[in-house]
Parts: C-alpha cells; sequence; structure tokens
C-alpha cells in the first residue's frame, strides 16, 4: 500500500542490483535517475498507477535481464533504446496505454527466452520482420492448450515454430539454427499474451480468416460458434490453465449446487451473483449468472462487461478472473469481496454502525477514484452508467469496488454515443427523460446520489426533493445518518467537503457538474477546492 512517488534518490545507488516495488499504489512517472543505475538486474514496477513516459534512458540498463513494468497508466511509445538492454531474458510491457508501432530495435533482444508480453496496449502497425531473430522464443510454449486443443495447421504455415505439437518439428538445436537463418519466414506474432483469454481470441480469428479464405469441410461445419470459456489470471496466475472450460463449469455447478439460492448474495437486473468455492484451489469466487432473458439483451451485457472488464485495471474495480458463454449459460467470474454490497450494509442496522464516518468518507473516494480511471484514464474513455449503492462492494478492510459493468457503454470520440435508458431508478441522471446521448455526467450524478445515501444511511429520495425547494435553509447535522453520533472536528471538514461535492455532482446541468478526475484530485488534496465549481 506505499503511495506517493518513486524517489529520484534511488538513482544514488550505484551497486543497486534488483528493485521490486511493484503491487502498490505509486503514481506520477518513472524517475530518469532510475534508468541511469547501470548496475541493476531486475527492476519490477509492475501493478502500480505510474503514468508518463517510458525514460528513453532505459537503454542504459545494459545488465538488465528482467524489466517488469506492466499494468501501470503509460502512454506514448516504447521507445527504440529499449532494443539496447541485450540481455533481457524477461520483458513485460503489458497493461499500459503504449501506442505507437514496434520498434525495430525490439529484434535487438536476442536473449529474450522466458516472456515478451506487450498485450493490452494500443499499439499499431506491423510485427516487424526483425523479431524473428528472437529465435529462444521460437517453440510453443508447453501446455494443455497446445498439446490436446490446439491443432497444427494453425501453426504450420510458420515455418520456423517447433514445438510438442503433432504435425510440429520438435524444438532440436539444427531446427532453432534454421529458424535463425530463415528469420524471414517468421509470422506468427512473437507477443504471447499470459492469459489463456488472449490465446483463445486470437485462435478463433484465425479460424475466421481461413474459413472465409477457403471452403469449410464437413467436420468444420459441426463446430459450435457461440461457446466460449476462458479463465483470466488468479492473483497473476492462470491456475485454471489446464483444466478444460467444461470441468471448470462442472465445478462451479458443484460448489453451488446448481445455482441453489442459499449460495446467492444479490440479484440484479441482469442476474444474480452466487459464492462459489473451488475445490482445486480452495479459493472463494462470485459467480454472475446473467438471467435468461432475451438473448439479445443478455448477450449485449455480457459482451459489454467483457469488453468494460478486460481494459480495467484499477484497485477499486472488482477484478475478473473469467467468463463463460454457452447457449445453455452465460456466466462471469469475479473476486469475491467479503463484505457485500453498499446498499445492504447501510440498511442494516448492526452492519452500518460499522461505517464510521471515517470509513464512509474512505468509501466515496474509493469509488471517486475509480471512476476518475474510468472517465479519463481508460482508452477509451468508460461510463458505467449503474453507479448505484448495490453495485459497490467493500472488503474485509471496508475498501470500495465498483462492480456490475453490464450496461458500461464505451464512449468514442467519433460517436454521438446515442443509447437506450439504463440505470437504476433512484440514480438515474434527470437528463435521461430528454436526451439518450450518453457522457461522463451521466454517472457523476449518480456519484452525487451515492454521496447523499452513504452521509444520510438510505436512498436520499426524500432529501433530494426538500434540497430542490428549500435547500438553502437546511442544515448538515440534520440529515446525516441519525444513527451516528456527529462527526468529530477533524473527521467534520471531510464530511462538510463531501456534501459540497455531492450538490455540486446533482445539478439539474450536466455541463454545470464536475468531472470526476477533479473530484478525484479534490479528495487527494492535488487541488484547492474550486468554489465556483462547487459552491
Amino acid at each position: 500500500m506505499i503511495s506517493g512517488k518513486i524517489p529520484s534518490e534511488l538513482g544514488k545507488l550505484p551497486q543497486l542490483a534488483s528493485l521490486d516495488v511493484s503491487s502498490n499504489q505509486l503514481v506520477g512517472e518513472i524517475p530518469r535517475e532510475l534508468v541511469l543505475l547501470t548496475s541493476v538486474q531486475e527492476l519490477n514496477l509492475s501493478h502500480n498507477q505510474l503514468s508518463g513516459v517510458i525514460p528513453l534512458e532505459i537503454g542504459n540498463l545494459h545488465g538488465i535481464n528482467t524489466l517488469d513494468i506492466s499494468r501501470n497508466n503509460l502512454t506514448g511509445a516504447i521507445p527504440k533504446q529499449l532494443g539496447e538492454c541485450t540481455r533481457l531474458r524477461f520483458l513485460k510491457l503489458s497493461m499500459n496505454e503504449l501506442n505507437g508501432s514496434l520498434p525495430l530495435e525490439i529484434g535487438n533482444l536476442v536473449n529474450l527466452q522466458e516472456l515478451l508480453d506487450l498485450s493490452y496496449n494500443s499499439l499499431i502497425g506491423v510485427i516487424p520482420q526483425q523479431l524473428g531473430k528472437l529465435v529462444m522464443l521460437g517453440p510453443l510454449p508447453k501446455g494443455r492448450f497446445f498439446q490436446q486443443i490446439a491443432r497444427a495447421e494453425w501453426f504450420e504455415h510458420n515455418k520456423g515454430l517447433c514445438g510438442d505439437l503433432h504435425g510440429l518439428p520438435s524444438c532440436s538445436s539444427s531446427i532453432i539454427q534454421h529458424h535463425s537463418r530463415n528469420a524471414r519466414n517468421l509470422i506468427l506474432s512473437i507477443v504471447l499474451p499470459t492469459t489463456v483469454v488472449l490465446l483463445l481470441l486470437v485462435t478463433f480469428v484465425v479460424i475466421l480468416f481461413l474459413r472465409r479464405a477457403k471452403p469449410m469441410k464437413d467436420e468444420e461445419k459441426e463446430v459450435p460458434v457461440k461457446n466460449l470459456f476462458s479463465i483470466l489470471n488468479f492473483d497473476g496466475e492462470a491456475v485454471y490453465e489446464q483444466f478444460d472450460g467444461k470441468a471448470i463449469y462442472e465445478e462451479i455447478i458443484d460448489a453451488t449446487e446448481n445455482f441453489d439460492e442459499k449460495y446467492c448474495i444479490g440479484t440484479g437486473g441482469y442476474g444474480s451473483v452466487y459464492k462459489a468455492q473451488l475445490v482445486r484451489t480452495g479459493q472463494v469466487v462470485a459467480v454472475k449468472k446473467l438471467h435468461p432473458q432475451e438473448e439479445a439483451v443478455d448477450e449485449r451485457g455480457f459482451q459489454n462487461e467483457i469488453q468494460a472488464l478486460t481494459k480495467m485495471r484499477h484497485r477499486n474495480i472488482v477484478k475478473l478472473y473469467g467468463f463463460c458463454s454457452h447457449a445453455r449459460c452465460m456466466l462471469f467470474i469475479y473476486e469475491y469481496v467479503e463484505k457485500g454490497n453498499l446498499s445492504a450494509i447501510l440498511s442494516s442496522q448492526e452492519a452500518g454502525m460499522e461505517l464510521d464516518w471515517n470509513r464512509r468518507a474512505n468509501i466515496i473516494k474509493d469509488v471517486a477514484h475509480a471512476l476518475s480511471y474510468m472517465h479519463h484514464d481508460c482508452n477509451p474513455p468508460t461510463v458505467h452508467r449503474d453507479i448505484s449503492s448495490k453495485n459497490i462492494l467493500l472488503d474485509s478492510n471496508f475498501n470500495a469496488y465498483v462492480s456490475d459493468f453490464g450496461i458500461a457503454r464505451i464512449l468514442k470520440p467519433d460517436s454521438s454515443n446515442w443509447s437506450a435508458h439504463a440505470g437504476t431508478l433512484g440514480y438515474m441522471a434527470p437528463e435521461i427523460s430528454y436526451t439518450m446521448k450518453v457522457t461522463e455526467k451521466y454517472d457523476v450524478y449518480s456519484f452525487g446520489v451515492g454521496i447523499l445515501e452513504v452521509l444520510q444511511g438510505m436512498h436520499p429520495s426524500d432529501l433530494m426533493s426538500s434540497l430542490s425547494s428549500h435547500g438553502q435553509n437546511m442544515f448538515l447535522k440534520d440529515v446525516l445518518d441519525p444513527r451516528m453520533s456527529l462527526p468529530t472536528l477533524q473527521v467534520a471538514k471531510d464530511v462538510i467537503l463531501l456534501a459540497k461535492v455531492a450538490l455540486a455532482c446533482i445539478r439539474a446541468n450536466p455541463d454545470a457538474r464536475p468531472t470526476m478526475k477533479y473530484v478525484s484530485q479534490l479528495f487527494r488534496e492535488v487541488v484547492k477546492v474550486d468554489l465556483c465549481k462547487l459552491a
């Protein structure tokens, strides 16, 4: 939970050989001084919130063999200077916002042998021919997918490829040498994602392309189209990679006794959520099974949630572990968040009392940071469209997580972003009555309603009606949750600020509402309160 920026003073440690600050809350840019440490062999800055570009000086790390800066918010192009780190064996830049084309100089990293992962970015252009020099990455990975599911004809046109797959040559030293001499023939992407879902999706694209390019054989016509199961990373490890989708589905059926009501921990407009303990790992997960409504509606919500969640990496957004799309069922597998949704906690006399004013303020701040990330840091930006207390989950430490992206909408700059009405009654912005255009200010309004609900301890429908008529004559102490003692002087400042933010967020005019980026910065004390925005 280390926050703040990476101190540039670390650059004064000339003998430092390994630096691992992964899985924290670090922000800001990668210090230039850090990539001047010529003795560093391992550098891991992954799973943080670092922004900015990869420093061009990274080429100075001539002795580095492991570099992992994945799962951040890095932008810009991959610097060609990275090709000077010729001792690299492991390179992971995935899950950032890197753009531009892949530099030719990556082909100079001839010692890469463990991993080259550039997935989940915004790279464009062609795969450079120079990547054919990365002969240590030529063999196919070992695993159930390649040994039992994949077919040789999917890969046989890549003449330099080898592996334990029927129909492909084994990876002898002579094959690798031949591969090096014929690097121009390598046309398979060397960027092998670490999650099974990308492997499956790429496979399906290849199959569709081949089917359009040549007539299908009779046996190919019998392959079901709507049958997809994929498990993503469980805490960084694809623990179910070795099992087929049917086995995983059957385990979920067993764990929930065929989705028995006693395992149901929540129900919404798009589906019901069940608690399941998986036998093979002992891990507890949340499984959302979509309601058997009209197929088109289910499919749309399902695809929206996949599209939204697979692009998002934020500590206050619930993690997606896997999904299943089948003719008989559609479901998601999430991390299990222990305390459940905020609405149920607030409505409980006992559980609601656990939420002191400091915890309530932190919950609101967590949601603000998540929405700011969705609106301003995702590419393209995403609007949730259903922010409500039922879609905010709390863990055992009362950290908040935004969940349920079934009706999320990707905002496209070249589109009008028109959409059907959606959301939860009591949280929908007033403009929904006269426009169907989706903007991030829709979420801002719902967020404002959520703040008032947390402060009052119940849905603020009556409060909002009163505010619209004589809000200027109301005292804040009269609307706070009566179950709670008044906040102490120190916490009262936070509560007053939350109330001001809430009133600004529920303004009838969407343009008059603050952005979530401003609100998030305000809660981080990065900016001073602008009374023009919050008054």
